[in-house]
């Protein structure tokens, strides 16, 4: 009994003792740089703050100098939908999915034999596909629009290709760095063990190098959901565009629809939040997945 009582002692001991190393001491320093922190973030949530505030302002009071409305109106949210907003919404999904997919679909083997094979002009490949990053859309603007006239390929299938090409070389960079920082080792042993290539990929290399993967994907879906200037080329029906030209639509001429324009602008972030919201535990979960057997 006096050895279980001892040990159990123990072990509650070193629970305590790692507690309070979990605790840090509010110094100073600690605090000037929480202050500052909590300040860059609301300073950057500002914007969306007044975006939904003035997306539930009603129209009598879009004039009005109080920063909260006296009334909340969520018409705007309600009648947007009316307007065709869901069919831009469902296009601007299929674009930066499609070409979110078609990168990873081409930049994962581009980038793994980049990183474990050392072939002549291996480094003139990687510069080349660098250099791509220097051709903006709007420079190939013409270009782009008489290419895919000529095919005639619908605006969805010509701005997925459009999209996945002009985000293809910061995938294949950012994912050939993190294949290079893995050991190749690790896939040898796992080889040893009787694991194919594609094997070591897909349950060694892949798993470590996740974060890498979840930051190319981040990225080609922001860069596609956000594209605006190809998009509005393209796209001849503005009724059947992206959220980028359907939010443009909303400023005309003489007036602009700053209700529908700031709900279709809220809206339009839900999706990339979500998407953030879901693959967030799987950058921290791909630190250490896949390096213990």
């Amino acid at each position: 009994m006096s050895a279980a009582v001892a040990t159990a002692t123990a072990s509650e001991g070193a629970v305590a003792q790692r507690r309070r190393r979990g605790r840090r001491r509010l110094t100073p320093r600690l605090l000037i740089v929480s202050v500052a922190a909590y300040l860059i973030g609301i300073i950057f949530l500002l914007p969306y703050v007044e975006m939904v505030i003035t997306a539930l302002r009603p129209p009598s009071e879009l004039q009005s100098r109080n920063y909260v409305p006296e009334h909340w109106d969520w018409s705007n949210f309600t009648s947007i939908w009316k307007t065709g907003f869901g069919t831009n919404l469902r296009v601007s999904l299929q674009i930066a999915g499609g070409a979110t997919l078609l990168v990873l679909i081409v930049a994962l083997p581009a980038a793994y034999y980049t990183a474990r094979r050392k072939f002549r002009l291996r480094v003139l490949f990687l510069l080349l596909v660098l250099a791509t990053q220097m051709f903006q859309p709007a420079a190939l603007l013409v270009g782009i629009q008489r290419q895919f006239t000529s095919y005639g390929l619908s605006p969805v299938t010509s701005l997925i290709l459009v999209n996945a090409g002009f985000n293809l070389a910061f995938a294949v960079w950012i994912l050939n760095a993190y294949f290079s920082s893995i050991p190749a080792e690790l896939e040898e042993a796992a080889m040893v063990d009787g694991t194919s290539r594609i094997g070591a990929l897909t349950r060694i290399t892949l798993p470590l190098a996740l974060p890498g993967v979840v930051t190319a994907l981040i990225f080609t879906f922001i860069a596609a959901w956000n594209e605006f200037i190809v998009a509005l080329t393209l796209t001849g029906d503005p009724s059947k565009g992206p959220l980028t030209v359907a939010i443009n639509n909303y400023i005309g001429q003489y007036s602009v629809d700053w209700g529908h324009l700031f709900a279709g602008s809220v809206i339009a972030t839900i999706p990339v939040i979500i998407l953030f919201a879901l693959i967030e535990g799987k950058v921290v979960g791909g630190l250490t997945a896949g390096s213990i057997k």
